[in-house]
């Protein structure tokens, strides 16, 4: 008895020292520094195993949340039809807003920026993985960016914990011109909000 009583207060002292030990900087800064939207290093061709989405998102929800209260859902999509048909939505707020006159004296200034988001905008439907970040937060006037105070953190922390284990993502939002068309698609009910959409997959190198 006193020897299982000995092995508890050593696993108790283990976890203490654990929480008191400093973290690694170098591999906290350099995730916090290399974590960026990723668009033309996406890999089509490899399924995301849903695991590494499920624990990525288990992290994502320890995120701080305003009044400690999570409102926050996170709508997975990897059905190949539901995916295409949602990539079409967002193709077509790109072009709306990058038409190709746009597109063209965008290159000017900054051609890289424009090539990999028409890259994406073009590919988005082969994307193994888009996850739709929501809100429980109905569109009242005069909620102001509050309403999204929980839901962004937690999206940050998802993009870090999936860059974390070898996983890219872009932060999106283009598709919330045709918000309501995306809510009808996923079956994403009344009050809820779409924050942005994050296409997901491995990287290519």
């Amino acid at each position: 008895m006193s020897h299982y009583v000995d092995l508890i207060r050593d696993f108790a002292l283990d976890i203490t020292l654990s929480k008191r030990l400093p973290m690694d900087l170098a591999t906290v800064d350099k995730l916090l520094t290399t974590t960026r939207t990723v668009r033309k290093r996406l890999d089509f061709t490899r399924s995301v195993d849903p695991e590494i989405i499920q624990t990525c998102l288990e992290i994502a929800i320890q995120a701080p949340t305003g009044g400690n209260i999570p409102r926050y859902h996170f709508v997975v999509v990897t059905d190949e039809a539901k995916r295409t048909d949602l990539a079409a939505l967002y193709k077509r707020a790109y072009l709306e807003v990058y038409s190709p006159q746009r597109q063209e004296e965008v290159r000017q200034s900054d051609p890289r920026l424009i090539d990999s988001a028409t890259y994406l905008a073009e590919h988005m439907h082969e994307v193994p993985v888009l996850i739709i970040p929501c809100v429980e937060a109905p569109p009242v006037q005069g909620t102001g960016p509050g309403a999204y105070a929980s839901i962004l953190p937690a999206t940050w922390s998802l993009m870090l914990a999936l860059r974390a284990r070898g996983v890219g993502s872009a932060w999106t939002t283009l598709h919330l011109r045709y918000e309501q068309e995306a809510a009808a698609l996923l079956g994403i009910p009344d009050g809820m909000r779409q924050a942005a959409l994050l296409p997901v997959a491995y990287y290519t190198g």
